[in-house]
């Protein structure tokens, strides 16, 4: 695809994420390979001159990874525009995928000057704070599904918004299995989870997502949170109203959907 049609393409989806409008489907050929997608979102997010408060891991689902052939999950930008606090209103539409129930972690921003790979020994003297949070998924496309993690990534990483609950200091805990739950008592939907579903765990996930960040050289120069991917899968939205996610021994978070 050339260049001007690229740029062209991003502009509407970026006018799309912008005033909330709802656009044709992406080409495949930026949605069907992830390598192609990210360097889409990059491109999009480029455009956003807008505060960035985190960033988001996606398709941190094993299973699903096996089962779309993926290597690894993906990252995107989140803007505060798009960040709220537990218990506030989201409006869904047609292209809504779905909720989710993760954990994220408040990461200093020392981290900015670290040289070295993060893993798993290092990765805690760069964390400040853990909360749970929801995360309400979809697309600012005509579509539904997904067939790729390009589907996903090249959209925004397809956030609609956050809700964080209350942050904790971090402490080194069991995240890697923590049982959870979603669920809308008006339409008696309820689905568990744990947290061993992403990516092995969330503290791996974080791990992925600031290696990424090395990787690309971002800079934030600032605090900054990072989402780390659905404890509980997409659960599909059933009806309206309120939705509260809890993870053991981290709290609560609460959406309500209209």
């Amino acid at each position: 695809m050339n260049k001007n049609l690229k740029n062209k393409i991003s502009d509407k989806l970026v006018n799309a994420f912008l005033k909330n409008k709802i656009i044709s489907p992406l080409p495949q050929k930026i949605t069907k390979k992830l390598t192609d997608a990210d360097e889409f979102r990059k491109l999009c997010e480029s455009k956003i001159k807008e505060p960035i408060i985190g960033f988001k891991a996606g398709g941190t689902g094993i299973p699903v990874m096996k089962k779309l052939k993926e290597k690894e999950p993906f990252y995107a930008s989140i803007y505060k525009r798009n960040f709220l606090k537990s218990g506030k209103k989201v409006k869904i539409n047609k292209s809504t995928l779905g909720i989710e129930l993760e954990v994220c972690y408040l990461v200093k921003k020392n981290f900015f000057l670290s040289k070295d790979a993060i893993t798993m020994k290092n990765i805690s003297k760069y964390i400040s704070h853990m909360a749970p949070c929801i995360e309400v998924v979809g697309y600012r496309q005509n579509k539904k599904g997904v067939t790729s993690f390009g589907d996903l990534c090249s959209d925004f990483g397809a956030n609609v918004k956050f809700l964080i609950g209350q942050k904790k200091k971090y402490k080194k805990i069991n995240i890697s299995n923590l049982k959870t739950i979603i669920s809308n008592k008006k339409i008696n939907q309820t689905v568990t989870g744990n947290t061993g579903a992403v990516y092995v765990s969330p503290l791996n996930s974080l791990r992925f997502v600031l290696n990424k960040l090395k990787k690309d050289k971002v800079n934030l120069n600032k605090d900054f949170y990072v989402f780390t991917g659905s404890t509980v899968g997409v659960v599909p939205i059933l009806g309206r109203g309120l939705y509260a996610g809890k993870i053991d021994k981290l709290g609560s978070a609460k959406a309500i959907i209209h």
